[in-house]
């Protein structure tokens, strides 16, 4: 009998306490007590971290190079593999048993083959597969809800959500005269916006949530999907204002770029302004471009352009983009949709010049003829009208360019399709009110 003890108390002190050989066998020879007790006083020697460790996992909170706490407790959301970094994954790996090279499958499952069911992780063991999936882990892709495919290649996708929103990406291709193709991927940061421009659809289609950085992520995996093509460029100019959502959409930024492959330079961070958030931007010295959505060269005219404007003066926006350059040395880019009869006049053209030689000389201008959407009191300026307002501002040393509108008949407006989907407004959730609320704060 003492033998079958011996042998099961051993057993379970090998398996779940791990102690050294020579510490036990030392412990034993010391010990006048029957063997039986003397591995019971050894047990209740150990210390009591190793006493009460069991095969149950614990994992740090997240940071830069860990991973999220592997329980899941009730009512909680899923833990998401995808966004992860690589050495994010070998941890992950290694927490579940597993030897850290587990973790490179999953990374190439994850960004490579684009796999979208743990279940068809088919490199990987079926017993690491099960664990994962009992610990609450999804890979956080979501399903195409609709895709539009305009003629001139422009793909618009409506990719339906865990909670049944829907959000817009657009995959724009441009062959060259070589015939190399450059993919865009527009992506959105956020479930419609809030700041409600006034030619904008997304606005009109009312404002949910924040996006997680796996959902962006997603839509430019999406997009690689239906062209069969790497993206070779992303711009985050579809729904939303990114600088609200601005932590989320910086982990999104890091992970095209380490996991996806993507260049910064390769990369576009749009805003139509948010007090004190391109500072922030600043601070991280990224190397990819920061697009200002001006729309109108004085104050009074983009007010009523964008409601917005009201809490983040021209002026202001001006010198922060001044002190971008400066902090950076990326020259920011300004987009400027052109409103027939509104802002696109020869006079507000000069205007433009004047104001940005007033702040510096390290800026681009990206003129945008309107995109007609439905309801909307706007119209798309003529040809002749877009013309001679760049050649005003070329005529004052200004670089323009006239960006070549795509996705006509593909509803490719930011916005569009979605609202031809989802028309009722959405409200905000308490977590939003108060991530807004804080913004407000901030300035």
């Amino acid at each position: 009998m003492e033998q079958l003890f011996l042998r099961d108390i051993g057993k379970d002190i090998i398996v779940r306490f791990r102690p050294s050989i020579s510490e036990f066998f030392h412990f034993l020879a010391e010990s006048s007590s029957p063997p039986s007790m003397a591995l019971l006083q050894y047990m209740c020697s150990l210390p009591l971290a190793r006493a009460v460790r069991s095969r149950a996992l614990t994992v740090p909170s997240r940071s830069v190079t860990a991973v999220p706490s592997l329980g899941k407790a009730s009512g909680t959301e899923p833990h998401v593999l995808l966004g992860l970094s690589e050495l994010e994954l070998q941890q992950l790996a290694v927490d579940f048993g597993q030897q850290s090279y587990r973790g490179k499958q999953l990374h190439q499952l994850l960004y490579k083959r684009k796999v979208k069911d743990i279940e068809d992780f088919s490199h990987l063991p079926l017993a690491f597969r099960n664990d994962l999936q009992e610990a609450g882990w999804t890979v956080g892709r979501s399903p195409v809800h609709r895709s539009v495919t305009a003629a001139d290649g422009t793909v618009k996708l409506l990719l339906k959500l865990e909670d049944n929103r829907l959000i817009e990406t657009v995959g724009i291709p441009v062959e060259d005269d070589k015939g190399s193709v450059r993919l865009t991927a527009c992506v959105s940061s956020q479930v419609g916006c809030p700041l409600r421009c006034s030619f904008c659809a997304t606005g009109k289609g009312g404002f949910s949530r924040n996006l997680k950085r796996h959902e962006i992520v997603e839509q430019v995996l999406a997009i690689e999907e239906v062209f069969k093509h790497r993206v070779t460029n992303v711009v985050f100019m579809g729904m939303g204002e990114p600088m609200l959502n601005l932590k989320e959409v910086l982990g999104a930024h890091q992970c095209l770029n380490k996991d996806v492959q993507i260049g910064q330079r390769m990369i576009t961070i749009s805003t139509v302004g948010v007090p004190n958030t391109i500072k922030r931007l600043a601070a991280h010295k990224l190397q990819s471009t920061l697009a200002v959505s001006l729309h109108a060269p004085n104050q009074k005219l983009r007010e009523t352009i964008v409601p917005s404007a009201k809490s983040y003066p021209l002026d202001a926006i001006m010198k922060d983009c001044r002190d971008y350059f400066l902090e950076t040395n990326r020259r920011v880019s300004f987009e400027y949709t052109l409103l027939a009869g509104v802002n696109d006049a020869v006079e507000h053209a000069l205007e433009l010049a004047e104001l940005l030689h007033e702040w510096g000389r390290a800026y681009h201008v990206n003129l945008i003829p309107f995109n007609p959407i439905e309801g909307s009191e706007y119209r798309r300026p003529y040809k002749k009208a877009v013309l001679a307002f760049s050649a005003a501002l070329e005529s004052r040393k200004i670089t323009c360019s006239v960006r070549q509108t795509r996705g006509l008949d593909a509803s490719a407006a930011c916005g569009q399709l979605r609202n031809e989907f989802q028309k009722s407004p959405l409200l905000a959730s308490s977590d939003d009110l108060q991530s807004k609320s804080e913004v407000a704060l901030a300035a």
